[in-house]
């Protein structure tokens, strides 16, 4: 009955308005009404006055408005949650007397990332009429674990956790869970989660191809060794990442031996990753051919500061994960080791969370593992481009 009772509402409002600035004596009043909002009601009405779901089709037949028009004002509906479509594609009504409340752990504002994914979300949400409610996990696992117990103190509707460690992954879902609040896990799995990101096998796999093919193209094949950076807290679906990166390069290098693969555990950051890196070269000094592929790019950022320092970057050819800003500068530098970064398309994960949400709270089936899109760009991809263009 709210709707009902805001739309008189609405129309009443809309009629004193006329009341006060009509003028009689010079003419026919003159109404002040958004042609669109009163066909957008008309729509609400009728899906509230019959209470039963209807097509598009029955929609357009019962109110005729144009079929353009009602399918979008549906859609629109849809979208900010008034309305639900099953998966038959008929319209009902949802009762839903206040906004949407979304709780998001962030992975961390100090990680480029993390950072886009949050601006990605921030404006979906502002752009469906959800409201969200950021906390920062600050990559640390304890922190996680509190922000996860303030959303459920604060009753959210849903919450969106990005988070590092897999270990403290359960304990996190088990509170949400237990609120009986849904969960949506972004790219490290969660017990009763509904997972979103990358398809982690499939971005390592291309970059272990370019990798091998790199080296095909200006080495002749000669590899030493094939190092992977990972991030072991992250846990097997992560490290996928790695274990992808050396099945693309074992594709087209089948003669370098399983001994020459190596993990290296840079845990995502920048320092321990250019640490790592440095040591690693300063015990081969004189082996040439060194594919690196890293699990982010902040790691293979910080393995290029070592591959500089020990002046080793016609040797080693390196390819990272989310294409930062950073990484795209870099990858525009003439001669860098860095020769490419797989896109994880940041600003599409706030669309497809808040989609996501929005379906889970309006009772539809959604599948358990959701992948983002995901794109390899090469060194020297924007001067081409750009090239091209003129």
């Amino acid at each position: 009955m709210y709707l009902l009772k805001w739309k008189g509402r609405f129309r009443a409002e809309l009629y004193l308005v006329h009341m006060r600035n009509s003028q009689p004596r010079t003419g026919p009043p003159r109404l002040y009404l958004i042609p669109v909002l009163s066909k957008a009601l008309d729509i609400l009405e009728l899906l509230q006055t019959e209470n039963q779901p209807k097509s598009l089709e029955e929609i357009y037949q019962r109110t005729n408005i144009s079929k353009t028009t009602v399918y979008r004002i549906l859609k629109t509906f849809t979208h900010r949650g008034y309305l639900a479509q099953s998966e038959n594609g008929l319209y009902r009504l949802v009762s839903r007397p206040r906004k949407m409340r979304f709780g998001f752990g962030a992975e961390s504002s100090e990680m480029p990332f993390s950072e886009a994914v949050r601006e990605s979300l921030s404006t979906a949400a502002a752009s469906a009429g959800v409201d969200l409610v950021v906390l920062d996990n600050k990559y640390d696992a304890a922190v996680a674990v509190r922000n996860a117990e303030e959303f459920v103190r604060q009753r959210v509707d849903l919450v969106i956790e990005f988070q590092i460690d897999q270990r403290i992954a359960p304990a996190i879902a088990d509170k949400v869970h237990a609120a009986k609040i849904p969960l949506i896990a972004v790219d490290i799995p969660h017990p009763h989660a509904t997972f979103l990101g990358v398809d982690n096998y499939r971005v390592g796999y291309e970059a272990g191809v370019f990798l091998a093919q790199h080296a095909k193209n200006n080495w002749r094949s000669e590899v030493s060794w094939a190092v992977g950076l990972e991030i072991k807290e992250a846990g097997p679906l992560v490290h996928s990442r790695i274990t992808g990166a050396f099945a693309g390069i074992r594709s087209k290098l089948p003669e370098l031996r399983d001994e020459r693969y190596v993990s290296l555990d840079a845990e995502g950051l920048r320092g321990k990753s250019h640490r790592l890196m440095l040591e690693f070269l300063r015990k081969h000094p004189k082996e040439q051919g060194v594919l690196v592929a890293a699990a982010t790019d902040t790691s293979a950022l910080g393995a290029l500061q070592a591959v500089r320092e020990a002046n080793r970057e016609r040797e080693v050819a390196i390819v990272g994960q989310d294409c930062i800003p950073e990484a795209l500068d870099e990858l525009e530098v003439p001669g860098t080791c860095l020769v490419a970064s797989v896109s994880h398309e940041a600003a599409s994960y706030g669309p497809q969370l808040i989609q996501l949400g929005m379906a889970i709270l309006n009772g539809q089936t959604v599948p358990p593992y959701n992948y983002v899109k995901h794109k390899l760009v090469a060194s020297g991809a924007r001067t081409k481009k750009a090239r091209a263009a003129k």
